[in-house]
């Protein structure tokens, strides 16, 4: 007697499980606790086998019969497929899908391959994948994938008046393509084809102000901000050390040495061991901040919370705070090109000394690219010049020029 929906809300759990069945190998298993299972009996190469089809109600009476009439139609073709071994195989593909899909291979690559980049880097990254690529992109096989599919959501960027940004998430598919080659998940690289698809976009240096003049307007003005102590001697840093933002703002206690005026650390951008020659007015910020954070690990210790750095957000603030432009006048990145352009042209230091103070990677004679102590006392003597440079900028007074 085939099963009522009634018959299947009154089965009640018993001491052992139990069957009620209805039609052609359908039947329901009521097991002790009360749950209900469709099973479908069959017969494949001579042997019984059974095929889950859900529980009830979840799967009601109808669906279940719709999914045995399913599995029967399997069986009756010529030659007879398995309901067992097509379902595992249905699922190995899905699986396969999901696990070679632009965004999976995209995410492992985040991982693995931007493990040693700053996290900074690292989320930008990240994020440029989730707005720019990942609803066009991210479900589609890697392997199927065309430089067409590619570049349609390229467009839509640069439809967007954001070209830098076009070329930048057209670099990123690039190098996950690249990954998904290099472990075997797809034959080829198709941005290569993209090459010349998108306009160049304009080189944009950082903001930065390189007239003697609005130097020492803008050195007046971070004496007069107002801020917290810890964006007051950050901002006043900046110019004196000209490190990378990211460097300064997470300057490390353990890193600096007063007595022998010395901060080294590690250069995340280039991976190599620098060593920043500090002046006494760089040493003397440092010491009137040494009350306020010196128990902790940072030197400018994050507002909301102690343990982290200061937000990379807080010197453009200051700035922009003090009435300056960060996308035409002066960013925190800019004290770099206002310190390479001045220390060479108005102080007339050797070029070579200047770019490994920088931690550029600039080749010598010897094929070095870097060596942290190089020029070590040209370059104390020179961040002690710059400083005083600074002071007298600041203070309205002649300049003398060094000996080149």
């Amino acid at each position: 007697m085939a099963l009522t929906d009634v018959s299947l809300r009154n089965a009640k759990p018993r001491d052992k499980a139990y069957k009620l069945y209805d039609e052609a190998g359908l039947f329901i298993q009521v097991t002790p606790a009360g749950g209900k299972w469709w099973r479908f009996k069959y017969r494949f190469d001579g042997k019984e086998k059974l095929l889950s089809l859900g529980t009830y109600p979840d799967v009601t009476l109808a669906n279940a019969r719709e999914r045995r009439d399913e599995a029967r139609k399997l069986l009756a073709q010529i030659p007879p497929i398995d309901p067992s071994a097509n379902r595992k195989a249905t699922k190995a593909a899905r699986e396969k899908l999901v696990t070679n899909s632009f965004e999976a291979i995209a995410r492992e690559w985040v991982t693995s391959h931007m493990a040693d980049k700053s996290e900074t880097h690292r989320t930008r990254t990240l994020r440029r994948l989730e707005l720019f690529l990942f609803p066009w992109l991210g479900s589609k096989p890697i392997a199927d994938m065309s430089a067409p599919d590619v570049l349609q959501p390229i467009k839509l960027i640069q439809n967007q008046n954001k070209l830098e940004t076009a070329h930048k998430a057209l670099q990123i598919a690039g190098q996950v393509f690249r990954y998904a080659v290099q472990t075997g998940r797809a034959v080829r690289d198709v941005t290569a084809d993209l090459k010349g698809a998108l306009p160049s976009s304009t080189v944009t240096h950082m903001a930065s102000l390189t007239d003697p003049k609005d130097v020492a307007e803008l050195l007046r003005a971070m004496d007069g901000f107002t801020g917290s102590l810890t964006v007051q001697t950050a901002l006043r840093l900046a110019p004196l050390l000209f490190v990378r933002p990211g460097e300064l703002r997470t300057a490390r206690w353990a890193d600096i040495d007063l007595d022998a005026a010395e901060w080294r650390y590690r250069v995340s951008k280039t991976k190599t061991d620098h060593l920043v020659p500090l002046s006494s007015q760089a040493v003397a910020l440092l010491k009137d901040i040494q009350p306020l954070s010196g128990h902790g690990e940072w030197v400018f210790m994050g507002g909301h919370d102690p343990k982290k750095p200061m937000s990379e957000a807080a010197i453009n603030a200051a700035l922009k705070r003090m009435g300056y432009d960060t996308q035409t006048q002066i960013t925190g990145h800019g004290f770099r090109a206002m310190a390479r352009t001045l220390l060479h042209e108005r102080l007339n230091i050797d070029p070579h000394i200047i770019e490994h103070q920088l931690a550029h990677k600039v080749p010598d004679a010897l094929g070095n690219a870097y060596n942290r102590t190089r020029f070590i006392e040209q370059r104390k003597e020179m961040m002690q010049a710059w400083a005083d440079y600074l002071d007298e900028l600041k203070a309205g007074a002649k300049i003398i020029q060094l000996k080149a």
